[in-house]
């Protein structure tokens, strides 16, 4: 031991107390012995020091050594307590040992040996135990933190429960908005583009070039008009769960095609050369027809918008017996590597700002996106700034 050890004997017999502290004297390791003729001597040592260890007469005047061990520890005093007993006093140092004691010596054998030994072995258990009571006190702090740490998670939890409760509520009643103002929309413009149709027939002759040139203008704005109050209800749809696929027979290759002859007038206006490549055995597949044509146009429609020169290759192969790939591939301005991963988010675009040069909402890609999905298929895209864009749709045979 490398510290000096304090020591407190009690003991009333002065004979025996001197014979004890001889014997630590001549032990191997410092120790500073005081001495206590009786308990009530003991106890202002007590309170005034911190001893590493008390040896403590079983036989003390007025107060037995169990009750003297019993009020130390009743105290919180857990210093080391060695009961020095006379002869014959063993079973009753037992019980006291129960009671709270570290060990006893029969006074009869007290020397410097068993002395140092009975210190080191009390003080080193005392250590122990004073080791492991702090660990106890650290790992019970450290629940009471983790408590109190899993207590405001759930608190954080719940909030955040509610919250989304009220997102979705709100995006609910977004999409109800949409849908109803998209309804509403739709009614009057309607009115206009047929109206428009009507002026031009009949009256067309009787107008002049400027006067045709408007009424063109409000029926071709009527037509982009209403194409964005479309993308608007198909979006406000499928996020209220209101889009339902009708899926049917079809031949792929002929939609494709048929689809891809709708917009080639579009490609034609600028210079824009269209192929189409098939390479699958059974062109017959088991889907929404028409949420298949919608996603496929809006790529060509995409594709020719943002193509000024070059060529648009759309490919149909097969990667199994039960998937599809649509590939649509331009030449044209193609899209920021920082700006893919937000491509298929709503309302995302190339150019966010009001200058842009390419008008829509940035829907379509969101809309497509979605219907590949409750198709049970995937839509990506591989994309150069400057050398164009490639989407590949992943298409299962059949939704059964």
């Amino acid at each position: 031991m490398g510290k000096e050890l304090k020591i407190l004997v009690i003991d009333d017999d002065e004979v025996d107390r001197m014979s004890v502290c001889r014997a630590l004297s001549k032990i191997e390791f410092s120790v500073n012995v005081l001495e206590a003729s009786n308990y009530h001597e003991a106890i202002i040592y007590l309170e005034k020091y911190e001893f590493d260890c008390i040896f403590l007469d079983y036989r003390l005047p007025g107060k037995d050594g169990l009750a003297v061990v019993k009020e130390v520890r009743d105290s919180g005093n857990k210093t080391p307590l060695v009961i020095l007993t006379g002869q014959g006093d063993e079973r009753i140092a037992v019980e006291i040992m129960k009671a709270g004691a570290s060990d006893y010596i029969n006074k009869s054998r007290v020397n410097s040996d068993l002395l140092a030994k009975t210190l080191q072995h009390v003080v080193r258990i005392h250590e122990a135990e004073r080791q492991i009571e702090l660990f106890h006190q650290q790992l019970f702090a450290s629940n009471e933190e983790l408590k109190r740490k899993n207590q405001e998670l759930k608190e954080k939890q719940q909030q955040i429960y509610q919250q989304n409760l009220k997102l979705l509520e709100a995006a609910e009643l977004k999409s109800r908005f949409l849908a109803t103002m998209s309804h509403e929309l739709r009614t009057p413009l309607n009115a206009i583009m047929v109206f428009s149709q009507m002026v031009l027939r009949k009256t067309k002759s009787k107008l002049s070039d400027s006067e045709a040139d408007m009424l063109e203008r409000i029926l071709n704005n009527g037509k982009n008009l209403l194409e964005l109050i479309n993308d608007i209800l198909d979006l406000s749809k499928i996020e209220a769960g209101g889009l339902k696929l009708v899926p049917e027979k079809f031949d792929i290759a002929r939609l494709v095609k048929v689809s891809t002859d709708e917009l080639r007038i579009l490609a034609e206006r600028k210079n824009l050369t269209i192929n189409i490549d098939i390479d699958i055995q059974n062109t017959i597949v088991f889907h929404d027809p028409t949420r298949v044509r919608q996603v496929i146009v809006n790529l060509l429609s995409n594709a020719i918008k943002f193509t000024d020169t070059g060529k648009i290759d759309i490919n149909v192969n097969e990667i199994s017996n039960e998937c599809l790939i649509i590939s649509v591939r331009d030449t044209g301005i193609g899209i920021e590597a920082g700006k893919l991963e937000h491509i298929f988010e709503p309302f995302r675009q190339g150019n966010q700002t009001n200058s842009r040069r390419h008008q829509g909402t940035g829907l379509g890609l969101a809309i497509a996106d979605s219907l590949m999905k409750m198709m049970k298929g995937s839509i990506s895209v591989e994309s150069e700034l400057g050398k164009g864009s490639e989407f590949r749709l992943e298409l299962p045979r059949s939704l059964l």
